[in-house]
């Protein structure tokens, strides 16, 4: 199951452990109970730490389950951790056998703290870049808090469970039972969720912090960026972020950032984070900011959603931007019920069955092509006349014998049964007919808008929404700076947001050199 290779790097890892795990199997005559017990016995043999039974009675078959010897197993494998969950099985057995996580102790000491029972079962697909993230996260508490258990269950190899409880995108996360989240979900996203305290105490804590000389608004890479070189100058620094890593949480496949010939976007983020954190910059997550005004003093201030207030001499306005929605009647209504924005995380939940891309881009050509490769059918939309793709993704897409171009259709509902997604209204824009297409699934790709809605009225937005700036990144307000895809920069890259971030901070600091800021 295991190549060589790999072999060897996790028996490195294992060296890790400090004390006994036990993986504990619920098989079947399945070929799937066939690989998985391959795995296992990959496994086994590395470490002498590690022993492996096969009597497991769980009624979710294949699946084992992670623990320690005399001790009731709190972390449970549903489906084979290969692909995009290898890493999460390779933590779970590091973290249940002693190996000490990478969070801070007092992120570690408030899971601890969480009173109650929780059991969380998270679907995810082995091709979603964003499940590892929330699966880690789950059995990291697990290991941490007896009172916690998490199941991992691959959907695509459960797929009965996934229509019975109608599940539609992934990761989705159920607790007890019961809806609980999906989507992307950080392990502190995950705890402010749980530990309803939490929040008042940070906004206490924010709103007792001194001026910033910059504050950055916004965790992406012009955000991250930024703080690096206000950060190097030797100046008070801070940056507040919805999201750290925003929507580059949610890119796949990154092939054009120069020097680094392929990555992806959650690797990139973590690279990010990892050098922010080389500096004293104050990060401040999971805060959604509000409003921005000039206090008594002159200072900015920037107020969150949590209630606190930050106040800084400069600001610089890093956002990004969010996926266009179609505004159509019926996207919202079934949004994770077949309306989806990610083929890569959802795709496999539709395998076999009947789909839509909306959107004739790169990106909407880029999702029709993959989806092709696991769905029945894909109906590509485009609302102009040709598509707008490059010319190698079109000759592709043509190939695919299980793809129709609808061009010049302007989609203008998404119906479904009250439960799930059963089809898709358009109009031919050239005979205004409607036309209706019955299907399972619809996937949104028509661009970005940029995060800036609470900025109106507050400085000089574009028709588009966009922060207007110069070629210093500065906006209409003195000592309010912006970078990235929030501005009218022309072009939405990594590389140019990275640029503009460094270059907006540069701009920033030579503000308060020269004493515009207040004293």
């Amino acid at each position: 199951m295991l190549d060589a290779n790999i072999q060897t790097q996790l028996k490195a890892y294992l060296e890790r452990l400090q004390q006994p795990i036990e993986l504990v199997a619920s098989l079947d005559d399945s070929p799937k109970s066939q690989e998985m017990r391959a795995l296992l016995e990959d496994i086994g043999p590395l470490s002498s730490l590690v022993s492996i039974r096969y009597d497991g009675q769980d009624a979710c078959r294949p699946s084992f389950a992670v623990g320690r010897p005399g001790e009731t197993a709190r972390i449970q494998f549903a489906g084979i951790p290969m692909g995009h969950e290898f890493t999460s099985l390779v933590l779970a057995l590091l973290q249940t056998g002693g190996h000490p996580p990478k969070v801070e102790p007092a992120v570690i000491e408030q899971m601890r703290a969480l009173p109650g029972t929780f059991r969380f079962e998270t679907f995810i697909s082995l091709s979603c870049h964003n499940c590892p993230d929330v699966v880690q996260a789950f059995n990291l508490m697990a290991v941490v808090n007896p009172g916690i258990s998490h199941t991992m269950i691959d959907g695509a190899l459960f797929q009965q469970e996934v229509d019975d409880r109608q599940i539609m995108a992934v990761p989705t996360v159920f607790l007890n039972g019961e809806p609980f989240g999906q989507g992307r979900m950080t392990l502190e996203e995950i705890l402010a969720k749980l530990d309803t305290g939490a929040a008042a105490r940070d906004a206490e804590m924010l709103a007792a912090k001194p001026a910033f000389d910059v504050l950055i608004v916004g965790g992406g890479p012009a955000g991250a960026a930024a703080a690096i070189y206000a950060a190097r100058k030797g100046i008070r620094t801070g940056i507040v972020a919805e999201r750290f890593g925003g929507q580059v949480l949610d890119t796949l496949a990154i092939e054009n950032f120069v020097s680094v010939k392929e990555t992806d976007g959650p690797k990139l983020v973590a690279g990010l984070e990892q050098h922010v954190r080389e500096y004293e910059v104050d990060i401040m997550n999971l805060q959604r900011a509000e409003a921005m005004t000039t206090g008594p003093d002159g200072l900015a201030e920037v107020r969150l959603a949590s209630g606190a207030t930050l106040k800084s001499k400069t600001i610089i306005l890093s956002t990004g931007a969010r996926w266009r929605e179609m505004n159509v009647p019926g996207e919202l209504e079934y949004r994770g019920r077949g309306v989806a924005y990610c083929p890569h995380c959802d795709g496999p939940l539709f395998k076999g069955k009947r789909v839509a891309v909306i959107g004739g881009g790169n990106s909407g050509v880029e999702a029709a092509i993959d989806l092709a490769g696991i769905v029945g059918h894909v109906t590509l939309i485009e609302f102009d006349p040709t598509l707008r793709a490059d010319a190698v993704l079109q000759k592709k897409l043509r190939s695919m014998t299980n793809v129709t171009i609808v061009t010049q259709a302007l989609t203008t509902e998404v119906t479904g049964d009250g439960e799930r997604v059963n089809g898709l209204v358009y109009q031919d824009r050239a005979s205004g007919d409607a036309h209706r297409l019955d299907l399972e699934g619809v996937f949104v790709q028509i661009g970005l808008l940029p995060n800036t809605d609470w900025l109106k009225g507050t400085l000089q937005l574009s028709p588009r929404g966009e922060i207007e700036i110069d070629n210093r990144g500065q906006t209409s307000l003195p000592g309010v700076f912006a970078a990235g895809d929030c501005t009218t920069v022309p072009f939405k890259q990594i590389i140019i947001a990275m640029g503009d971030g460094a270059k907006a901070s540069l701009a920033a600091f030579d503000y308060l050199i020269r004493g515009s800021a207040p004293a």
